[in-house]
């Protein structure tokens, strides 16, 4: 075997990012052969990798790419085990060179098997498994299709996707607002509406029963109690139930002895104030329900319906750890 080239070592270490020394002996190992020495650093990745199978991979980067129409988005994540390697400048030109080829794509594992230089996603992250040291992995794939599809990351630590059914004027403002939303207040389905009845009655048991044991504590200590809801979600308020709070609002009020010509301008806040403090699953988990992050006066629905005939079609959201 003769010497081994530098220009051969330089484009091994370009195509695999593997370190020189690395790629010098993988070339030795694969006597000079390049395709063979691609071979000895992926069988090497196997290696660290079976090793590291169980590790954690709570850092990395999470990134969108949207197609030139905007009709298709992707959001990926590219996990590690530590924040050193997810702040390299290879590791994040690896999660942009992926989330190319996952635009392409419509599951997580059509794009593991997906062409990269050769050899396939799943290939190149147990490759650079063995190059970096760490566990590597694809550990999110979502993606989303519209009329219009925008999307916000957060930090390289949140990405979210946002479709849209109509293409309005502002569209992408819309979206970006409201992935935004998402990635702040953590929404994991558009309405109430979406809710089953056997989650829901599950949920109002387990979080009464939450906050009567919290009040225990809270009245051991003399601090105040905590609000019990008789409900959840607005699933439950029938109009039985309204009309039953309305009734209380207003027989308290009699009592109190306000003027039953003053009751109009009163009713109207007690009892959102009776709808907000019944419908807490709402406010956590559905979209459109949600108070607006950059205008706590109206819900998500209510800005929507600022940019006209528009709704929300679907989301998704990725995230580390």
């Amino acid at each position: 075997m003769g010497a081994i080239k530098a220009a051969d070592v330089a484009k091994l270490r370009k195509q695999s990012g593997a370190g020189m020394m690395d790629c010098k002996n993988a070339l030795v190992e694969a006597n000079g052969d390049f395709d063979a020495a691609i071979n000895v650093l992926r069988k090497k990745g196997q290696k660290v990798a079976a090793k590291r199978a169980d590790r954690d991979t709570s850092e990395g980067i999470a990134i969108t790419k949207i197609n030139s129409d905007n009709t298709a988005g992707i959001a990926i994540v590219l996990a590690c085990e530590t924040d050193f390697v997810a702040i390299n400048d290879s590791f994040k030109a690896m999660a942009s060179d992926f989330v190319d080829v996952a635009l392409n794509h419509s599951d997580k594992d059509s794009f593991l098997a997906a062409d990269f230089g050769g050899m396939t996603i799943a290939e190149k992250l147990t490759e650079q498994t063995g190059v970096i040291g760490e566990k590597i992995e694809i550990s999110g794939f979502e993606r989303v299709e519209a009329a219009f599809v925008g999307s916000y990351t957060h930090g390289s630590k949140i990405a979210v996707l946002v479709g849209l059914n109509n293409k309005v004027d502002n569209a992408e403002e819309l979206a970006k607002d409201l992935s935004m939303q998402v990635a702040s207040m953590g929404a994991t389905t558009l309405s109430y509406k979406d809710f089953d009845a056997e989650f829901v009655a599950s949920e109002t048991e387990a979080r009464i029963a939450a906050i009567e044991k919290d009040n225990i504590e809270l009245g051991r200590l003399g601090k105040t109690l905590k609000n019990v809801p008789q409900y959840i979600s607005m699933v439950q308020l029938t109009d039985d139930v309204i009309s039953k709070a309305k009734a209380e609002v207003e027989a308290q009020l009699a009592s109190e002895g306000k003027p039953e010509q003053i009751w109009d301008r009163i009713v109207p806040g007690k009892m959102d104030r009776f709808v907000s403090d019944n419908t807490t699953l709402d406010q956590e988990m559905c979209l459109l329900d949600q108070d607006f992050i950059k205008d706590e006066k109206k819900n998500v629905a209510d800005y929507i319906a600022n940019y006209g005939d528009v709704a929300v079609t679907s989301f998704k959201k990725v995230s580390l750890g």
